[in-house]
């Protein structure tokens, strides 16, 4: 019965990723009308970003409580994402507008191709672990085991869809 209850946990944990990157996909493809090859990539902008503010600051200020460090972080890599996001609409899609269906998508392509080359150039094509900043003793619930980093990550696309 453990080993079902955790199946069920770890199940609705990763459908709630995907459902955040289908809830975004629905999102642009809904405003622009184009699907973005490039959300993802969006995606990995705001990641590194919050790594490189936290591991920063971590450094300059190791006495941060973790919560707050991620909370500072989950605001400027929202920002960065959005600022960049605004810029590609502007500056790549806003002009196709009006273009045949095939034009767009190739454009989209290649701005995903184009961040993910930028990327390895700034932060290296290297493994990078995110720091660990919430309490990482796990919730036990009838013999399965759950994180504070799974519960936020269950808990997301929930608030997303409401918020």
């Amino acid at each position: 019965m453990e080993i079902l209850l955790q199946q069920i946990i770890n199940g609705l944990v990763l459908g709630s990723m995907y459902a955040l990157v289908a809830l975004g996909y629905t999102m642009v493809y809904g405003i622009i009308n184009l699907i973005n090859f490039a959300h993802g990539e969006v995606l990995m902008v705001g990641a590194l970003t919050s790594w490189a503010i936290i591991t920063t600051v971590q450094e300059a200020m190791p006495g941060i409580p973790g919560w707050l460090l991620l909370l500072f972080a989950l605001v400027i890599s929202s920002i960065v994402a959005a600022a960049l996001n605004f810029t590609i609409e502007k500056v790549a899609y806003r002009p196709l507008r009006n273009s045949p269906k095939l034009a767009p998508l190739i454009t989209a392509i290649g701005m995903s191709i184009l961040l993910q080359t930028l990327a390895m150039i700034i932060f290296k094509p290297n493994y990078k672990p995110y720091p660990t900043l919430l309490p990482p003793k796990p919730f036990e619930i009838g013999g399965a085991v759950i994180t504070s980093t799974q519960i936020m990550i269950w808990a997301s696309p929930r608030c997303r869809s409401r918020c």
